[in-house]
């Protein structure tokens, strides 16, 4: 590969990637705003609330042992674990926007002492989701290319957000649907 090329192919991943991204986003922000008023205040969730839990858990799970193979150098079954993540997470975006366009926002229903910890979770939950998915976009994109020295540099920031985006994924569906004291 002569030099000049990587720019240009670099400057068209990067485009590629804030484009997806922007479009993920905008997205999930339109139908987060369009969403339906729920009166879905009762404690029981939906089927696709707890499909989505279930994908987040997946995905974490797969995120853990991608990056326990890894630290053993087991490439294959590493970028294997990495690949069902990825799919994981775009099968939970899907579930994702097709609950909220049915339910809209489900308010927190359990004890008023519990909400400042279901926030707490809450928003950085919401704040990483989105900055993950530049993250996520960029790493599988690098390691794609074969460009694993960027690869790994960014691959150390993505796994902890993405990681507590899937797991704190969890914890707000838990504490939203089945913490009622």
């Amino acid at each position: 590969m002569n030099k000049t090329s990587a720019p240009a192919g670099e400057r068209l991943t990067h485009i590629v990637v804030a484009i997806l991204s922007i479009a993920v986003i905008g997205i999930v922000a339109a139908l987060f705003f369009d969403a339906p008023t729920s009166g879905h205040n009762e404690v029981v969730a939906s089927p696709l609330a707890t499909i989505n839990a279930l994908l987040n858990g997946a995905a974490a799970v797969l995120l853990s042992l991608g990056f326990y193979f890894i630290r053993r150098r087991r490439v294959r079954a590493h970028r294997i674990c990495m690949m069902a993540a990825v799919v994981i997470s775009a099968l939970f975006l899907v579930s994702y926007l097709a609950h909220h366009y049915q339910v809209g926002s489900v308010r927190f229903a359990g004890p008023s002492w519990l909400k400042g910890i279901y926030l707490a979770i809450l928003l950085p939950h919401i704040a990483l989701s989105t900055v993950m998915v530049p993250m996520v976009l960029m790493t599988l994109a690098y390691a794609w290319r074969g460009r694993f020295v960027r690869h790994r540099r960014i691959a150390r920031w993505t796994l902890p957000v993405w990681l507590f985006v899937s797991a704190s994924g969890v914890m707000v569906y838990v504490l939203l649907y089945h913490v009622h004291l």
